[in-house]
């Protein structure tokens, strides 16, 4: 499932966090890639050792921690720390698929975590800069995705994407990765849905014979496929 999620950060936050770009230092994109993707991605990304970086970032997770949608569609049981992507002129990442497994012995010994679920939050208008398009590969196809300010893109981590060259301008995102309770993302679609149907049940009925059954299901369900 690929779902995209708008104003997913409050207006104050999404400045704050385009201050940050403004004033920031910057290293090689490429540092953080995995070795079959280290010669595809040309782009910057902030230094996540300078302290503003790390206060945007904290406030971030805790907005997406605290997002309904997020929590609904997503699932999450740990977040990987975030990363700010600038892309420049002539700059792109080329097609990869994120590594299975972040963390490890690069970061201080800090335990694995599982790519369930990858993200891009989109800082710039989209009238700023040219080019720098989320491309994700499917059966059906290509899809294209250049979304508004403050808007986000998530979908599974298994899909092959890439982002399109930059021809003018500059392309500001913030990029991520989560480690879900459900790994398969054909059943949390099910779940996503099946929530999405009790909350409009319980909205219009309240808490009705029929919502208390959907509930049970819902829950029964989220226990059978969750790991701990």
């Amino acid at each position: 499932m690929i779902l995209c999620i708008a104003d997913i950060l409050p207006a104050e936050l999404l400045e704050e966090t385009r201050a940050v770009f403004a004033c920031g230092r910057f290293q090689e994109g490429a540092r953080t890639a995995g070795w079959h993707a280290r010669s595809l991605k040309n782009n910057l990304q902030l230094d996540p050792a300078q302290p503003a970086v790390k206060k945007v970032q904290k406030k971030i997770l805790a907005a997406l921690w605290a997002h309904d949608l997020v929590r609904s569609s997503s699932l999450p049981k740990a977040f990987r720390p975030l990363l700010f992507s600038r892309y420049e002129t002539s700059m792109s990442y080329g097609r990869h698929v994120d590594d299975a497994l972040m963390g490890g012995l690069d970061e201080m010994h800090s335990r694995q975590t599982r790519t369930d679920v990858s993200f891009t939050i989109f800082l710039s208008l989209p009238e700023e800069y040219e080019g720098g398009e989320l491309v994700m590969e499917s059966a059906a196809g290509e899809q294209s995705y250049k979304l508004p300010a403050g808007y986000a893109v998530f979908y599974p981590s298994t899909t092959l994407h890439r982002v399109n060259e930059i021809t003018t301008g500059a392309r500001l995102a913030v990029v991520g990765w989560l480690q879900s309770f459900v790994p398969d993302a054909a059943k949390r679609e099910m779940l996503f849905e099946l929530d999405a149907v009790r909350r409009a049940v319980f909205q219009r009925e309240g808490k009705s014979a029929e919502f208390d059954t959907l509930a049970k299901v819902y829950s029964n369900l989220l226990r059978m496929w969750a790991e701990g």
